[in-house]
């Protein structure tokens, strides 16, 4: 017998019940996108995505009483587990393409979150994997167009600000 669990039926199981899967909400999604920095190079946390197992990262839609940088937040926690310093200016976009489910392409604007703290267990844990990644393993896996340049974007600029903390400062 089918049993409905409480998380979200996977889209590719909806379309074999139903003609069509349910519409997408429109409007722009805000995601994390979880580092850290080890041994001087940036690592990203990846995790998959619920419908189709897809790498990428943390995200959705803004949150009622929310500012889009704390929906963004509230995302990783639930779906990754992660904790951690939340900037309040994007690092950049990138577009969900056209499919059954989404009319038309919804930007996602991404947040950089600096990792403080992973928790063993979290809400989705039982429906995602993460995987911590350095930058060009990330890029080999995520496969949604413009979603690696966005981590690659933040990796050009911490090296950069790595570089100026180690400049001598001229008096």
């Amino acid at each position: 017998m089918f049993r409905m669990e409480s998380s979200p039926m996977p889209m590719r199981l909806w379309s074999r019940f139903f003609s069509s899967p349910p519409a997408e909400p429109v409007g722009p999604q805000f995601g994390a996108l979880p580092y850290k920095i080890v041994d001087g190079q940036v690592v990203v946390l990846l995790i998959t995505s619920r419908g189709r197992g897809k790498w990428i990262f943390p995200k959705g839609r803004q949150m009622e009483g929310k500012t889009p940088w704390e929906s963004a937040e509230l995302e990783a926690y639930e779906e990754a587990g992660v904790v951690g310093e939340i900037e309040t200016t994007p690092i950049g976009s990138y577009f969900l393409p056209v499919t059954e489910e989404r009319p038309q392409p919804i930007e996602v604007k991404m947040f950089p979150l600096l990792v403080t703290d992973q928790r063993a267990d979290w809400k989705e844990m039982g429906q995602r994997y993460r995987h911590w990644a350095v930058l060009p393993e990330a890029k080999r896996l995520i496969t949604h167009d413009g979603l690696a340049d966005v981590a690659l974007a933040l990796a050009q600029r911490e090296t950069s600000r790595s570089v100026s903390r180690r400049a001598p400062q001229k008096a």
